[in-house]
């Protein structure tokens, strides 16, 4: 995975529990102030180091939305206890919250704040050194120059850290907004391929209900009864149109961009056979199990089976190795379509573990898709080291036949951070 998904993880996990971030770094400091309180216990000092140990740790929760007057604060309080009189070390809490406002400052003031609280993070540091007893020094603070510009590094690097964080951020969200946008278009095209192919289905079928109107216009008067029997079929052919059309319609949202005429039928469930085999010719093997009349199915939803199926090739054959195994099932019960495409894998190559995910047009289609048909799709990883899709689309779907809204949230898609996603 690379730095930048990586944060990206972060950064949704953060968004995603705020109020662990929110409280958790106030109480790590007040635990590491609360050491420094129960050894003064016993003497007179214990009030200031509560009291210190309060007042650094509960600004904090405020760090984010009033950064610099939470470092203000902290910093005020830290400097009224420095040189107080006690026996002890100076809290370490105090330290620590310091360190964390100057980090937010980075991350949320202007510039100009950040250099003002740089400065006096800066001239507070020297100071305490400089103020610091000869005879009060720990062993360690020998040359306690040293130590000082080892503290002016490291107060200008967790400023530093809070502005890269701050820059982090805005490419990560310029990234997702650039994905986001790639998601949209994506689906745009493939609700505009859908609803190319479901004119060619909608055209022929009117195609063939005004043929059969102009049989029995002439019928009417000679044949009667046979002219009732096409007025039927022509009433049943009108019905399924509308259908298709209100499905296509509900999910697409209309589109009136013209379409070029189509130079050959779309393929149905009757094409399978011909998919598999141009599918053999590339190396795997595919099997095809069936349950269920397909000839009964509309031809709008034949079409999305068909396309499911062939997708699902398609990803086979651009990350499976050449001698993968392939199976398909379709069964289809009295209200719904179930399609199972699965391989064996393995992986092309092994370096195709280390890529990016894919694009994910694949699954936007399927989805798209299926959604006609109030159904949908899950892909991901399956035991025999390949990959399996299975979809569910439903023969007459009941809120896109009665109108044109469509069905509450998208269908659900599980995506898996693999790279034959």
């Amino acid at each position: 995975m690379s730095i930048i998904a990586r944060l990206s993880s972060w950064r949704w996990a953060d968004r995603a529990h705020p109020r662990v971030r929110r409280w958790g770094v106030p109480l790590l400091c007040a635990v590491l102030g609360l050491p420094y309180v129960l050894t003064a216990a016993g003497d007179s000092g214990i009030a200031e180091e509560l009291a210190l140990t309060v007042a650094v740790a509960v600004p904090l929760l405020w760090r984010e939305r009033r950064p610099m007057l939470v470092f203000a604060l902290i910093t005020a309080s830290a400097v009224l206890t420095t040189y107080a009189e006690s026996p002890h070390d100076a809290n370490a809490s105090a330290d620590v919250a310091r360190l964390v406002a100057l980090f937010n400052v980075g991350r949320f003031a202007t510039p100009g704040q950040i250099l003002i609280a740089l400065a006096m993070s800066l001239a507070q540091l020297v100071a305490r050194t400089a103020g610091l007893p000869a005879d009060g020094r720990p062993e360690y603070a020998a040359r306690p120059e040293l130590g000082m510009l080892l503290g002016m590094v490291t107060v200008t690097a967790i400023a530093g850290l809070g502005l890269a964080t701050r820059l982090v951020n805005v490419v990560i969200a310029a990234l997702q907004k650039e994905k986001d946008q790639q998601a949209r278009l994506a689906v745009a095209q493939e609700r505009a391929r859908v609803s190319k192919e479901m004119h060619d289905i909608l055209g022929h079928t009117l195609a063939v209900m005004v043929g059969l109107a102009d049989g029995a216009a002439g019928l009417t008067e000679s044949k009667p009864q046979r002219g009732a029997e096409t007025l039927r079929i022509i009433a049943d052919s009108g019905r399924g149109a509308l259908a298709e059309l209100r499905r296509l319609l509900a999910v697409i949202g209309g589109d009136d961009r013209p379409h070029e005429a189509p130079l050959a039928p779309q393929p149905g469930l009757a094409d399978l056979d011909l998919l598999i085999e141009r599918v053999r010719a590339a190396g795997p093997s595919v099997t095809l199990d069936t349950d269920g009349d397909l000839t009964t199915l509309a031809p709008g939803l034949q079409l999305a089976v068909y396309r499911i199926v062939q997708e699902a090739f398609t990803n086979t054959l651009k990350y499976a190795a050449a001698d993968t195994s392939i199976s398909v099932r379709v069964t289809v019960d009295a209200e719904t379509v179930y399609v199972n495409v699965e391989d064996t894998g393995p992986l092309r190559a092994p370096r195709s573990r280390r890529r990016s995910a894919g694009s994910g047009r694949g699954l936007v289609g399927m989805r798209e898709r299926a959604a006609i048909y109030q159904g949908q799709v899950t892909a991901g990883p399956n035991r025999e080291g390949g990959w399996s899709v299975h979809a569910r689309l439903l023969t007459t779907p009941p809120s896109a036949a009665l109108g044109f809204t469509r069905p509450d949230g998208p269908p659900s898609t599980t995506r898996t951070d693999s790279p034959r996603a």
